[in-house]
């Protein structure tokens, strides 16, 4: 497995990095542990969780583990933002609630740092100045390394990157944005941001909820019996069956299964190197619940698709633009 650069940081981090939302919940601890040996064992160094994840049970899983491992050997990311109690001030970008949510973070990590600390979402009802300046308060305390953020829009993203700048503040280094071959309109604005700015990009939902994973193929009517698809909320998840059962998601599943076929790879292995070879892209986050899910995604390194089949993906998984996108792209044209 190779190795990136963070961003315009100095922080290197595995091309691959190791989700851990099932740990805890539908991996068990000792499950858990054998995918965090095989993964670092694979080369893998870079692990990301989250405070909200079964309400600090991952962070524990994690911790456990991480408490016989070489710890300056790993980058360890995890999130705030979520509620974790019933408290007014249990949830938000608050300094409030990072600090104390920072402390447990710690706790359960059973760390004195956090490589990468990242604000889960953007809190409309917090000044981003709050958020911000106490973010900086816990990199020049050494209890984060590095801040981050996830699931903001273009114009949250570089409000942020600009108000670190003119403040003087140590500003976001990455976003974590869902990104895919089944949501691109991460390219509209924030990925343009990203690499203009230098911030580094970390992929969640690669395989969006398994749908790029060889799980689901033309003809289905329904998804499999205790899938997450099958949970997902019709109303509220972008990975549910009836937002995405589609002709166009059946189009993109026909060309990622000929590739797939084409380089005698599996179909999640083929998304997940479309991904890698996406410009400003740092690592996509692997889900995997199990081991076996975890080998298959590992499979996704130390090759790479043609020219021709990157493209063909690219146009397969294209959708229209909205305005204004595809008005001022259009005008740019000679």
């Amino acid at each position: 497995m190779q190795h990136r650069y963070l961003g315009k940081t100095g922080l290197r981090v595995s091309e691959l990095c190791l989700g851990t939302m099932p740990f805890g919940a539908q991996t068990s601890p000792d499950d858990s542990a054998r995918i965090m040996d095989e993964f670092v064992a694979q080369g893998g160094t870079f692990i990301d969780t989250a405070d909200a994840y079964t309400r600090g049970e991952s962070e524990r899983v994690v911790g456990s583990w991480l408490a016989g491992q070489p710890r300056d050997q790993l980058v360890v990311a995890t999130k705030v933002f979520f509620p974790m109690g019933d408290g007014q001030n249990d949830r938000g970008a608050s300094r409030a609630h990072i600090m104390a949510a920072v402390e447990a973070s710690l706790r359960r990590l059973g760390t004195d740092y956090i490589d990468l600390y990242q604000v889960h979402c953007f809190d409309s009802r917090t000044p981003l100045e709050e958020t911000l300046s106490t973010l900086d308060r816990l990199v020049t305390s050494g209890k984060i390394r590095y801040a981050g953020v996830s699931n903001f829009t273009g114009w949250q993203l570089q409000k942020a990157v600009d108000l670190c700048r003119q403040m003087g503040w140590a500003g976001p280094v990455s976003l974590q944005p869902m990104y895919n071959l089944l949501c691109r309109s991460t390219e509209w604005e924030l990925l343009e941001v990203c690499r203009n700015e230098g911030l580094g990009v970390l992929c969640w939902s690669p395989l969006h909820a398994g749908w790029l994973s060889g799980t689901y193929r033309r003809g289905m009517d329904g998804p499999p019996a205790g899938s997450r698809i099958e949970r997902a909320s019709e109303q509220s998840r972008l990975e549910s069956w009836g937002n995405t059962a589609t002709e166009p998601t059946w189009r993109l599943l026909d060309a990622l299964f000929d590739v797939a076929e084409q380089t005698e790879k599996s179909a999640g292995q083929v998304a997940l190197n479309w991904l890698l070879r996406q410009p400003g892209v740092t690592a996509p986050i692997l889900g995997a619940r199990t081991i076996e899910h975890l080998r298959d995604n590992l499979g996704a390194t130390d090759w790479a698709l043609t020219d021709a089949q990157t493209q063909t993906l690219t146009d397969a998984s294209a959708r229209p633009q909205p305005y204004p996108y595809e008005f001022v792209n259009r005008a740019q044209r000679p």
